[in-house]
């Protein structure tokens, strides 16, 4: 006889969204292993305008937080995240370099990869939304057991667009501040050094504070616990549960 699927020790949708989100985003830890060595590149080519040491400071860093995670045993989803993101830049930067550009452009190349992945980014989550299929939503399928059932409750669906958009937020407006001026950074409408101080200054300096009240407004609406988790019966006469 087939044992029922234990059901989830939550009991309402904000309390499992929340509990999805966390293991998601990684905690405090995950967040700053990802954010690192972006920010060690940007803090060591600035002042010295020398892209291999900067490239170097931020592959090594990203290094040791890998050693760390492989000692103790734990996810490394987070730190390859941001082992992935340098390759990707340091290809645009080969590219610039094989097309002529200066070490000022190759350093603006090294931000195209994550200003485009914040537009693509954007672009799905605002989609999902409009089709009424919200991204969140399937982070809490992967806890019900099944991937759409929650498309069937309309507060629900509701909730997950809500926390959807928030979550695109700090991308929408990452993108709308730093496209112009990488834009206008590669055309020479100014120079390529202030173009990459004002991008990472937006990036870093805007962007953490964009982020840290997206996910304080999630929170707070995550808190307010007031969508049930209600238990449903199943094609075989099982209890289960739906959002």
């Amino acid at each position: 006889m087939t044992e029922p699927t234990p059901a989830p020790t939550v009991a309402t949708v904000e309390a499992l969204v929340r509990q999805q989100m966390s293991t998601a985003l990684g905690g405090r830890r995950g967040m700053l292993e990802a954010a690192v060595p972006g920010l060690a590149f940007t803090f060591v080519w600035l002042p010295t305008k020398d892209l291999t040491l900067a490239l170097t400071v931020s592959l090594v860093l990203a290094g040791i937080e890998l050693a760390v995670r492989l000692v103790q045993r734990s996810t490394l989803q987070f730190v390859l995240n941001a082992v992935f993101s340098i390759a990707i830049g340091y290809a645009f930067v080969r590219i610039a370099a094989s097309s002529g550009g200066s070490e000022d452009e190759q350093a603006l190349a090294f931000f195209l990869p994550g200003i485009l992945y914040s537009l693509a980014y954007t672009i799905l989550l605002v989609g999902s939304c409009v089709a009424r299929w919200p991204a969140v939503g399937f982070m809490l399928g992967s806890v019900t057991g099944d991937p759409t059932a929650w498309h069937a409750d309309k507060q629900v669906v509701r909730l997950c667009s809500r926390l959807t958009l928030l979550l695109a937020a700090p991308g929408a407006v990452g993108v709308a501040l730093q496209g112009p001026v990488w834009v206008l950074g590669w055309q020479g409408a100014i120079g390529t050094g202030t173009a990459v101080a004002i991008i990472a200054g937006l990036r870093y300096g805007l962007g953490w504070p964009l982020r840290i009240a997206s996910w304080s407004a999630m929170v707070w609406l995550l808190a307010r616990n007031a969508t049930p988790l209600e238990p449903a019966e199943d094609p075989d006469g099982q209890r289960g549960l739906t959002a």
